[in-house]
């Protein structure tokens, strides 16, 4: 008779993972700018769409950004044990597997293209495969652990959901989609760049090569000065040109106005708690930019068909 080992029976490991758990997997956070982005390109574009085609557009947009988070989480589990920042995210927990992120992941981006072209059109279903292997490949696996660009680069895939929006919309590309992922990808570095700067002893801990871990600071408060001042002419720029109108054009003087002073700011102020506070603000106030801008394109929509209805 064989004795049998029963220390060496492996038993299947019962997961821990709750809803919740999986939800965090979404990224919730980044899931509602690109919700609100993705609205706005649908809601500005040209025609008429079915509205439940343009829900399901926007619901497939929101879950293939998900889908991005839950294999970026996957890949980064290492790293984000390290930093306090991502530390209680559920794969250091270690209350789900990365190989259950990775496995929930690819279904949600399966299944988010997939319905998309079905349903609504290929170019947007199109798109948003594209934005999902940017994030996860372009960004996640190949840049962010080996070029302090990674943020810059990588924005690319922050900044599509908009475009694949107006895609869903009309089946085409033009220029008004094209001038809100420039904002989107302007606007990206010096908002990362603020927090890196208040939290760069977690990227330098996991051994992220951030700006401020890769340049020093110093640089880190150039570049987001001049990425800024790049920022507020390109969000300005539609406003002359005629895409968008006065209500949009006004607002993005008076915010870019604010969000020169801050970046001014970080730049003037290098030491202590005067330059910590800085960067907070500014990461702050860069939240409120971008959503206040893209908000003011909904508002001209609404007044445009006030307007009409009285005319």
């Amino acid at each position: 008779m064989s004795v049998v080992d029963h220390n060496a029976i492996e038993l299947p490991r019962i997961s821990e993972a709750e809803v919740g758990d999986y939800l965090a997997l979404l990224k919730p956070r980044v899931m509602s700018l690109v919700i609100f982005t993705a609205l706005v390109g649908l809601v500005i574009a040209p025609g008429h769409i079915h509205p439940i085609l343009a829900f399901t557009s926007i619901l497939c947009i929101a879950v293939g950004a998900g889908a991005s988070g839950a294999l970026n989480m996957a890949y980064e589990g290492d790293i984000d044990a390290l930093m306090s920042r991502t530390a209680n995210r559920p794969i250091p927990r270690g209350r789900i597997t990365r190989e259950e992120a990775t496995a929930f992941g690819l279904i949600l981006a399966f299944f988010s293209v997939m319905t998309l072209g079905i349903l609504v059109n290929w170019l947007a279903g199109g798109l948003l495969a594209f934005t999902i292997f940017f994030y996860v490949v372009i960004y996640t696996m190949l840049l962010k652990r080996w070029t302090a660009q990674n943020i810059v680069i990588g924005g690319a895939a922050g900044a599509l959901p908009p475009v694949v929006a107006w895609a869903a919309a009309t089946g085409s590309l033009s220029m008004e989609p094209v001038l809100l992922f420039l904002i989107i990808f302007f606007w990206t570095p010096p908002h990362f760049w603020a927090l890196a700067l208040f939290r760069s002893d977690d990227y330098a801990r996991a051994g992220v090569p951030m700006l401020p871990v890769v340049a020093g600071p110093d640089a880190t408060r150039l570049q987001i000065l001049l990425y800024t001042v790049v920022l507020v002419a390109i969000a300005v720029a539609p406003w002359p040109l005629g895409y968008f109108d006065a209500i949009y054009g006004i607002t993005s003087l008076v915010l870019g106005a604010g969000m020169m002073a801050l970046a001014i700011n970080v730049y003037r102020r290098r030491e202590g708690t005067p330059a910590l506070r800085a960067t907070r603000r500014l990461f702050a106030f860069s939240i409120l930019y971008l959503f206040a801008l893209f908000a003011t394109l909904l508002l001209e929509v609404v007044v445009r068909g006030v307007m009409a209805a009285i005319g």
